[in-house]
């Protein structure tokens, strides 16, 4: 049999691990709203944290959960049930620009899940002991910090976080080779987030298209925004039709790049 193409053998395949009862409980738990599970068809959780490398026991730092906290919702239960610990890196409280709203917000956070909120910006980094994490989830988050300029800031704070050996875990919409990253549409070139990666000192281990959308053109009038879930309509004076509206629909959540890098042991 002929040795597979070096593009097709490059999109690794998840590790594979015993069937994780723990976290197919985290996944089905019915505290997860039924808008959240809703999205386990375009965002895999079970098989993406297992392509990615989650174990029992972990100490897991996700960057920005943000006000819906859809990761969290799974993480955090998982990590209590299997003796591990779960951080969400929020607002920065060293930031001299926090304010009151975003002071409240991230104790909310912390409320809500039971879980600890931890310092996450361009003053603080990531505020953990440098090498205390086996995996940083970031998920949708590139395209912000390629408009910012701070995509290389962050990737340095991330090596320095995790222990040697762990695992940078990235989800994030993905436009197509030779897109501008600093476009402004949520989406970035899936060799932005490789090459700020390796300058960084991570290794690229494996690829995945568990997450792919083929029918996401990524070239709507509002952005990745335009789709669902969060359903953009209108902006500045342009308003979708019904039919437009009903296409956008259709073709549900963006295409995404997953990626798995290793900082080296």
């Amino acid at each position: 049999m002929a040795a597979p193409s070096t593009a097709v053998a490059a999109r690794a395949a998840a590790p594979r691990f015993e069937e994780d009862a723990a976290l197919a409980s985290a996944v089905a738990a019915p505290a997860r709203s039924d808008a959240h599970k809703a999205r386990d068809a375009f965002r895999h959780p079970y098989e993406s944290l297992t392509f990615w490398g989650l174990t029992p026991g972990m100490t897991v730092i996700e960057i920005q959960p943000g006000g819906e906290a859809w990761w969290t919702e799974i993480l955090a239960p998982y990590a209590k049930a299997t003796g591990g610990t779960y951080l969400g890196a929020y607002n920065d409280l060293a930031s001299p620009n926090m304010t009151d709203a975003g002071r409240k917000a991230r104790a909310d956070f912390e409320a809500k899940f039971g879980v600890k909120a931890v310092n996450f910006g361009s003053t603080s980094g990531v505020g953990v002991q440098p090498g205390s994490a086996d995996m940083v989830l970031v998920a949708r988050a590139f395209h912000n910090w390629a408009q910012q300029g701070s995509t290389d800031q962050f990737m340095d704070a991330f090596f320095k976080a995790l222990k040697p050996g762990g695992v940078l875990a990235v989800e994030q919409h993905r436009a197509p080779e030779g897109s501008d990253p600093k476009a402004g549409n949520g989406y970035v070139p899936e060799s932005y987030v490789i090459e700020a990666a390796k300058k960084a000192g991570f290794v690229l281990e494996a690829r995945s298209d568990l997450n792919a959308n083929p029918k996401d053109t990524r070239d709507h009038p509002f952005g990745v925004w335009t789709l669902p879930p969060v359903r953009q309509t209108t902006e500045d004076g342009r308003t979708l039709t019904d039919a437009e509206r009903a296409h956008f629909d259709a073709i549900g959540e963006s295409d995404r790049m997953t990626l798995r890098f290793r900082k080296p042991a």
